[in-house]
Parts: structure tokens; sequence; C-alpha cells
């Protein structure tokens, strides 16, 4: 075999495993996308906590406004204290909030099956960091916003 033959062979082969790389990735980023989100609170992803571990801070307080959103193919009406199988994606704004907004409980970490004229109480329990007093570009944040969006789950696929 000619030493063309075999740069060739090498050049095809590396190419191969390029492409094969690429489409690894591919697969892979939305999960690594996910966890990079709950692990900074990029993108105003709050953090997930097992349970409330702080103290409140005497004189300091942050307003916190609940919004809910379904989309248009949900046949559901959702709001914070009331009423197909869903799953919620969810947020703060704004985004500096997001590394201190904890979560120790929410519906929003399984998914929910409601049947025709049912009714569910979803709680949510969380706590604001501390340590945001300190933060110089989140220290004046006087409201967060902790938002979700309902969206139906094709119950034949597996979640990513």
């Amino acid at each position: 075999m000619s030493t063309l033959a075999r740069r060739n062979g090498r050049t095809a082969a590396l190419a191969g495993l390029l492409v094969l790389a690429m489409v690894a990735l591919a697969y892979a980023s939305v999960p690594l996308y996910r966890i990079f989100c709950q692990v900074t609170g990029f993108d105003g992803t709050p953090q997930r906590a097992a349970s409330i571990d702080v103290k409140p801070v005497p004189g300091e307080s942050v307003y916190v406004r609940f919004d809910a959103n379904i989309s248009p193919s949900m046949p559901w009406e959702f709001r914070p204290e009331q009423n197909v199988t869903g799953s919620a994606s969810f947020n703060v704004t704004p985004t500096q909030a997001a590394p201190y907004f904890t979560k120790v409980q929410c519906f929003c970490f399984t998914e929910q099956t409601l049947k025709p004229g049912e009714e569910v109480r979803m709680p949510v329990v969380f706590y604001v960091d501390p340590k945001i007093l300190k933060d110089k570009d989140a220290h004046e944040i006087s409201e967060i916003t902790l938002s979700y969006t309902f969206y139906p789950v094709d119950s034949g696929k597996e979640r990513s």
C-alpha cells in the first residue's frame, strides 16, 4: 500500500471520527445545557435543594411574583392556587437572581397528569439565598418573577 493511500485512509478515518464526535455532541447538548443551567443559574434557571438551610435576614425582603402560562396546545387552565400529562419549564427573572433562588419542592420536578375537570394543588417551596445581598449585580433586586409554562408530554417518547 502506498504512502498516499495510507494518508488518505488515515484522513478518512479521522473525518469519520470527527463526524461521530459531532453527532454525539449534538445528541448530548440538550442534557448538558440543562445541567449547566441548573448548576450555574444561567438563563434564569433556579437552583434546587433538598431542604432549606438559610436563615432570614431581618429588615430585608424580596417580593416574589408567580407567572404561569400554558402552551397553546395544552387544554389546561393554570393559576398558582388552582386547577393529558404535562410538564412545566420554569425560569426566574431578573436572571441575576437565579443563582440565589433555590427550589426545595416543586410540581415542576415531575410530570403532572390531570383528568378532565380535575383540580390539583401544585406546591412550590423555595427560598432566596441571603448571599444575594452581597452580589454587586443582584443586591438591589426588589422583585423576582418565577415563571412557569406547561407543555404537553408525548407519552410515547422519553423526555430529555
